[in-house]
């Protein structure tokens, strides 16, 4: 598990437990669910004693995510689960910028780095606890509660909200956590509860369209100053993720193509954008935090392994079963146009027509189109723009912003 700096007491990250979302999740009902244990938890570490690369939180939304009884057969409703990761980082960067807290990776310190994790959990259902911790990934990026509390330790703090459902969440979570880290009870942090209000019983997850995985996803961007739009394009992409079993002889592949610096040199304030290595890393250590499992958790490991091939970076996870290819792109097709061996591509509102000219390419070199999956805008305003919306991008989060604010504090 990959983090900045995560060796011991304030380098280590903290973590929040949030319980399933209210239903209908509407984006009022996810606000007043979780808006105030974000603000707290952000609140606290925003004025806690952190390294030189400020803190991180994982967010850890507990939630009957998957469907199917087999482990390698397991699926979900891709749309409403990017829509979902979608109002939550809105909520985050809404949070941040009202208490002035920079939330992208390595900001500094003062900076507050929150990733969303999803793990599949329901709480109706009794914790089963072994005599020792089991890490049993399935065929998504996506881990039960017992191989989460498994894989990611140790914590500096951690929060879960003062209500009902945060309570019986915190209780499942450490019957699974005993023994792998020795807790203080300073450690154990209350955190304001929100409001959870359904209406009605919850729909079956069966009754939501299950998505089809694939073996190779790719994506493109800058990912300068990763910020919580890249985290989230990130994480819905390996979302689509088909994982083989651990002795399988070919992984699943991320193919993630990044802007190269020669293309970046005319974009506002370019002295403060991050070189092409720099920007790849941060990549590769973001989805080490969803990708990869490990007993030892993050405490002997900073970041992940790195190999350098063809200019590509190239790291593996979940024994060698994912595959993660940074590579430079330095025109709009990037790979699409160069390997056909590809299965999705995903875009955002503000690149749809960018994934219609890969298609168009692909047909003109008489390959197979890539199936397209469109990610959620976030706006500055705290408004997320939905696949269908057409309207322009001016307020989106955008690492451009983030460089001018920068640029601006140095004077």
């Amino acid at each position: 598990m990959a983090l900045p700096n995560a060796t011991m007491g304030d380098d280590l990250p903290s973590l929040l437990l949030l319980p399933p979302p209210p239903h209908p999740a509407t984006r009022l009902a996810l606000n007043a669910a979780y808006e105030p244990p974000l603000k707290a938890a952000i609140s606290k570490l925003k004025n806690e004693k952190s390294g030189k690369d400020g803190a991180v939180l994982i967010a850890a939304l507990v939630s009957p995510v998957l469907t199917g009884t087999s482990v390698r057969q397991k699926s979900l409703s891709w749309p409403n689960t990017q829509s979902i990761l979608a109002d939550l980082y809105s909520i985050i960067s809404v949070i941040c910028a009202q208490l002035s807290v920079p939330t992208d990776i390595h900001a500094g310190p003062g900076s507050v780095d929150v990733r969303i994790v999803l793990v599949d959990h329901d709480l109706s259902k009794p914790v089963v606890t072994d005599s020792k911790p089991a890490i049993e990934p399935n065929n998504t990026v996506i881990v039960d509660l017992t191989t989460f509390a498994s894989a990611y330790h140790p914590w500096k703090y951690i929060l879960h909200p003062n209500n009902e459902p945060g309570y019986q969440l915190l209780s499942a979570y450490l019957k699974l956590f005993e023994g792998i880290q020795t807790l203080k009870q300073t450690q154990l942090i209350v955190v304001d509860g929100g409001l959870s209000v359904s209406v009605g019983p919850s729909a079956p997850l069966q009754s939501s369209p299950q998505t089809r995985p694939h073996s190779i996803v790719c994506l493109g961007g800058t990912f300068d100053h990763l910020h919580p739009g890249h985290k989230l394009l990130l994480t819905a992409a390996v979302l689509l993720l088909k994982v083989p079993e651990k002795d399988s002889s070919q992984p699943c592949q991320f193919v993630i193509g990044i802007t190269g610096d020669e293309l970046l040199k005319r974009k506002k304030y370019a002295e403060l954008v991050q070189p092409w290595d720099e920007r790849a890393t941060n990549t590769l250590e973001f989805l080490a935090t969803i990708l990869e499992l490990s007993r030892d958790g993050w405490k002997k490991r900073r970041v992940p392994h790195v190999t350098k091939d063809n200019g590509e970076y190239v790291s593996l996870f979940r024994d060698g079963t994912i595959k993660v290819r940074c590579v430079v792109i330095q025109d709009a097709y990037g790979p699409t146009i160069t390997t056909e061996n590809m299965d999705a591509l995903v875009v955002s509102g503000e690149t749809r027509s960018g994934g219609h000219a890969v298609n168009e390419r692909r047909k003109q070199l008489g390959w197979h189109p890539l199936e397209t999956f469109e990610v959620d805008v976030l706006d500055t305003d705290g408004i997320v723009h939905k696949s269908a919306d057409t309207r322009e991008f001016a307020t989106k989060i955008s690492s451009t912003a983030i460089r001018k604010q920068k640029a601006e504090s140095r004077t």
